[in-house]
């Protein structure tokens, strides 16, 4: 999924290779309310931490993570959600192990069933994206008994995904791609499989599947805890990616990432079924050829006897679902879900009336609804209804008869909750306060009785609250940033408009403008348009946005208009034809909306548009390279930051989602593919990629960098040596990066009104 980091503070400068005067970017001194590139990323706009949250099983109270009352590290705290009465659960000084001076920093934690023992997630390693590697410890309450777990042979940061049985006797844990059962009481370690190997990966994926299909922990405890499910991928054929280190050693050296192409071969999956004791694995009867099909999600089927499995096609517009035996293996089909461009696997499956019926999510009236079907697929009955979609489900009340959900009818830039009836009847309630516009997000309790409550508007930080359902009576402050809100609120600001622009073609587009302090109407203003354009972001929103939002009005402030738009494919609440308009026109439909988005504000009387400017960063660069050179004349300066440009070098399952397979679709990867229409380029343009991308290959850069050279087309590049899709590893990366847009926006784009 190729998105548009988070811009976050991180470390380290590298070699400039572009002369760029600094001399206009202080002109005016940075003053209080003004801001740099370096206030941008510091501490001082920081918020203030809380959570992780995690509800108790009856929903009468929460656990979180607290600083410790006496000395280092940090207690686990109880908080009773009716009163608001706080008790230590946990104390840090419990969490020192024999030896140790200090107690273990806790990035995770969970309780076992009978609540007599705790698993903390400690020494974390990053593994492509996320930290999911680390060492896993449990606490004894009642003994206060402090344990590693892994055995001896276990090296430290090894462990990945430990769960407690529902027996509370046993924990599961992947190490070095095999699965295992460690019995806590004498430490036992029994292996469930036993040929992990970096080609044969089991309860966890290789890079695609984790990257494009959100899957990591791969394999789960049966109900009654005697089995266990996992997913079993076979990577052999899936070919290396060589990434070229220049800079840790005075020898070059290679680092293999297996990545498969678009249209080549991907990794086998399949699924098995072990006792936890050890011995044979069943593996499930899935029809297709397990290369060329994805089990994209799988689970126990609120049963010990049957595992659900969700299999996506290689094109990924069927969706089958399975019923299958634990004990056989054997296979059968009690759902299907069709779309003639894509599907997304469905996570908001929750089983319902003791496992007889579960929900479903679908796009086949046009819009994304609720529907509730039986267990043995004879009945499909839709639960939501309307010209809207159910954005996300966050809690399902079976007792009461309630489905309680995300939704934006009448916005697509904002987010609230919702209820509706589990049976269909009557209209959905709003239940977020009509009064309080923005985006709300939520966690709701197990009884669907409280919910942890965050709201935010776009330039303004989020307030966390704890809530009452249904009718949002606010129990609590729990976060209020007083302090962010203050830092932010100081700053120099002008309005900030969201809009709606025709595209030509009968839609209008969503999008905003910040303008700049004092602006006057009566003159013109440079223009910088801040772009994605694909299925997997959207960048009008009206919420906090951090330092991206920060940077953007470092722009305003010296004197930049700011703008963004939502073209037709960006996931947002418009519909299943907005967002799959982009079907096999990926760098076409989209960024012939971006360009009629970007002429209708360039028609506004105060834009200059001899000073318009775009900039995107990994599908936003793409689409800055599109604009450039499919559109040209309509800016006259792009910063593309990691930009995809060939679509036949990005993975199989984003880019076949979208694009189809380049075997039978070349058409659309090569007209979706900027490389391929470098001589519209008639605009000042900087390249940036780091070279250590595993995710958006430096291979795209090259490759323009060679297209640009045929065509004789002048251009400015940035490498940073070593660094990833987010060009944040080392000291100083991403001021460096921040101030070297920022100087070449200034060199190209001069600031301020005329």
């Amino acid at each position: 999924m190729i998105i548009r980091p988070v811009l976050r503070r991180s470390a380290a400068g590298v070699l400039l290779l572009l002369a760029a005067g600094a001399s206009a970017l202080h002109a005016q001194g940075p003053g209080p309310g003004r801001l740099t590139v370096e206030r941008v990323f510091s501490p001082e706009f920081y918020g203030d931490p809380f959570g992780p949250v995690k509800w108790l099983g009856d929903g009468s109270g929460y656990t979180t993570l607290e600083p410790a009352a006496e000395g280092a590290g940090r207690d686990i705290v109880r908080y009773d959600a009716r009163t608001g009465q706080r008790s230590v659960l946990v104390a840090a000084r419990r969490l020192v192990p024999e030896g140790s001076d200090g107690p273990l920093a806790v990035s995770g934690y969970d309780w076992s069933a009978d609540g007599k023992k705790l698993l903390v997630f400690t020494n974390t390693a990053r593994v492509w994206r996320y930290h999911t590697r680390g060492d896993y410890w449990v606490l004894d309450l009642e003994s206060g008994r402090l344990r590693r777990l892994g055995g001896p042979e276990a090296a430290p940061s090894t462990l990945m995904f430990a769960k407690f049985s529902p027996d509370s006797r046993r924990v599961g844990y992947v190490r070095e791609h095999d699965v295992y059962v460690e019995e806590l009481e004498t430490g036992r370690v029994v292996p469930l499989t036993a040929d992990g190997s970096r080609t044969t990966i089991n309860g966890t994926f290789d890079w695609v599947y984790e990257e494009e299909l959100d899957l990591r922990d791969g394999w789960r405890w049966s109900p009654d805890g005697k089995r266990i499910a996992y997913w079993q991928l076979d990577a052999t054929g899936v070919r290396d990616f060589l990434l070229v280190n220049n800079t840790d050693s005075i020898y070059s050296f290679v680092v293999p990432v297996q990545f498969p192409k678009a249209g080549t071969t991907n990794s086998a999956a399949r699924v098995g079924v072990v006792s936890a004791e050890g011995g044979p694995t069943t593996w499930l009867e899935l029809p297709g050829d397990p290369r060329n099909h994805y089990p994209a999600r799988m689970d126990w089927a609120a049963s010990s006897d049957e595992v659900l499995v969700q299999q996506l096609n290689r094109r990924q517009n069927t969706n089958r679902v399975f019923l299958a035996a634990a004990a056989s293996g054997s296979v059968r089909e009690v759902l299907t879900e069709r779309d003639s461009a894509w599907l997304d696997p469905v996570d908001d499956l929750v089983w319902l009336d003791g496992g007889r019926r579960f929900t479903w999510i679908s796009e086949r009236d046009g819009w994304r609804h609720v529907y509730v079907a039986s267990r043995d697929g004879r009945e499909l009955r839709q639960a939501t209804r309307g010209s809207y979609d159910v954005w996300s489900i966050q809690r399902i009340d079976d007792r009461e008869g309630w489905i309680y959900f995300v939704a934006s009818p009448g916005n697509p830039t904002q987010r609230y909750l919702y209820r509706a009836r589990l049976d269909g009847r009557g209209a959905p309630q709003r239940l977020s306060p009509e009064g309080q516009p923005g985006t709300h997000s939520y966690g709701v309790s197990p009884d669907a009785r409280w919910a942890i409550h965050s709201y935010s508007r776009f330039g303004t930080p989020s307030t966390v609250e704890l809530v009452e359902l249904p009718g949002h009576r606010v129990a609590r402050t729990l976060v209020g940033n007083e302090r962010q809100k203050r830092a932010v609120a100081a700053l120099e600001r002008g309005e900030v408009e969201f809009f709606r622009v025709p595209n030509g073609e009968g839609t209008e587009l969503d999008g905003y403008l910040m303008k700049p302090p004092g602006f006057d109407p009566a003159r013109r203003y440079p223009i910088l348009f801040f772009t994605y354009g694909e299925p997997a972001q959207s960048t009008v929103r009206d919420w906090w946005e951090g330092s991206a939002y920060l940077w953007h009005l470092m722009l305003t402030q010296r004197g930049y208009l700011v703008a963004s738009i939502d073209n037709r494919g960006a996931p947002a609440p418009r519909g299943r034809a907005f967002r799959k308009a982009i079907y096999k026109q990926l760098g076409v439909v989209n960024a012939n909306d971006q360009a009629a988005g970007a002429r209708a504000l360039l028609r506004r009387p105060y834009v200059d548009g001899d000073r318009a400017a775009v900039w995107g960063w990994s599908g936003g660069g793409a689409m800055t390279l599109n604009l450039l050179f499919r559109h040209p004349g309509l800016f006259g300066t792009g910063m593309a930051v990691s930009p995809v440009t060939d679509l036949h070098y990005y993975d199989t399952i984003y880019q076949e989602r979208y694009t189809g397979l380049p075997q039978e679709d070349s058409a659309a990867y090569r007209t979706g593919s900027p490389v391929n229409f470098v001589e519209g380029l008639r605009a000042n343009l900087l390249l940036v990629h780091g070279s250590g991308d595993d995710n958006v290959h430096y291979q795209n850069s090259q490759a323009l960098v060679n297209a640009l050279v045929a065509a004789n087309k002048p251009f400015d590049f940035m490498e940073y040596p070593n660094r990833t899709h987010c060009i944040c590893e080392g000291e100083g990366t991403t001021e460096h990066l921040y101030n070297l847009l920022t100087r070449y926006l200034n060199d190209h784009v001069p600031a301020g009104a005329r």
